[in-house]
């Protein structure tokens, strides 16, 4: 005789905090935990479980997976500039009756001694380079770089994962790099290159933080690209624990 079968939950990942949640619930009884990864990285770091890689074809194509593969609940874990799949992951949810939770970080919040710029986009933070500084750390990641391909005069200092591709600045040095970093060594960083600007995204991941605090002792403005909006109607926990919680309560 076989048992019941395991109930099914997929997590839209990517994130340190996907990973964890994966790591919690992998092995629980009763429970079969599947990541799905966008496959923007080479060589991305695999959460416990199961994993896929790739799109799934907008919310339709969700939608389907979701029906196709028996998912019970449904957790965006994603990065919280992923983009539109939040909005995908809403669509489908809803469309088959999946139970769904975004686990979204905290955001970034200035404190005192920081000097800080935000900005709705990229190419609002590319306005405004030119007036603050000439040297820049540029802690965006390694898509998006086309906003800041017309400035020729300031320098770049690119810091992703896996290495860019063009358009982006004409004077730049790309240094390939994968947190968790330390203020000690983020502080050595900003001197080593003369940076005078930081240019980074609200991600709230803590283990990118130092440089924040790095540039606030260093005296440095900071241009902090602020998150998209998320649809307003899903419920939202901070941690994986938390969202850890939530399932067992949707699964009892």
């Amino acid at each position: 005789m076989t048992g019941p079968t395991p109930r099914h939950v997929l997590i839209l990942g990517g994130t340190s905090e996907a990973r964890q949640l994966a790591g919690q619930l992998t092995g629980e009884p009763g429970l079969r935990v599947t990541s799905s990864l966008a496959g923007r990285v080479a060589a991305p770091r695999l959460p416990a479980g199961e994993v896929r890689v790739g799109g799934f074809g907008g919310w339709e194509g969700m939608a389907a997976w979701l029906r196709e593969h028996r998912v019970d609940a449904l957790i965006d874990a994603t990065h919280p500039f992923a983009g539109r799949i939040g909005f995908h992951a809403a669509r489908a949810a809803a469309e088959t009756h999946v139970p769904l939770l975004a686990l979204r970080r905290p955001g970034w919040a200035a404190g005192p001694g920081d000097d800080w710029h935000p900005v709705p986009s990229l190419e609002a933070a590319a306005e405004l380079l030119p007036g603050l500084g000439e040297r820049i750390f540029l802690t965006t990641g390694r898509t998006g770089l086309a906003a800041f391909a017309g400035l020729s005069a300031p320098w770049f200092l690119v810091r992703s994962v896996d290495a860019p591709e063009p358009p982006h600045p004409p004077r730049m040095e790309v240094l390939l790099d994968r947190g968790p970093f330390t203020v000690e060594g983020e502080a050595g960083l900003l001197r080593r290159y003369g940076i005078d600007v930081l240019v980074t995204k609200d991600s709230g991941a803590r283990a990118t933080a130092a440089k924040l605090t790095a540039a606030r002792e260093a005296g440095l403005p900071v241009v902090v690209v602020t998150r998209p909006p998320v649809p307003g109607d899903v419920p939202s926990v901070p941690g994986p624990g938390e969202a850890a919680a939530w399932l067992r309560g949707v699964l009892a």
